[in-house]
């Protein structure tokens, strides 16, 4: 499940820094950068989905501190 976070992570990272590109490359209404910002939202509700579902599923924990 780590691998799963992690690489979901580095993808909104990059769609970030994407977004940043065309933002200062281009007009800031343009057609990359709306398709940037929907993969940044659509990735971080899958990884918000993946990491409720795997609570409830018993895959991961709460820290015990």
């Amino acid at each position: 499940m780590k691998f799963v976070v992690y690489i979901l992570l580095a993808a909104i990272l990059v769609s970030l820094g994407t977004g940043l590109f065309y933002l200062r490359r281009q007009d800031a209404g343009s057609e990359k950068m709306l398709r940037a910002l929907q993969v940044r939202v659509a990735l971080s509700i899958v990884l918000i989905v993946a990491l409720v579902g795997a609570y409830f599923f018993g895959w991961i924990e709460p820290s015990a501190r």
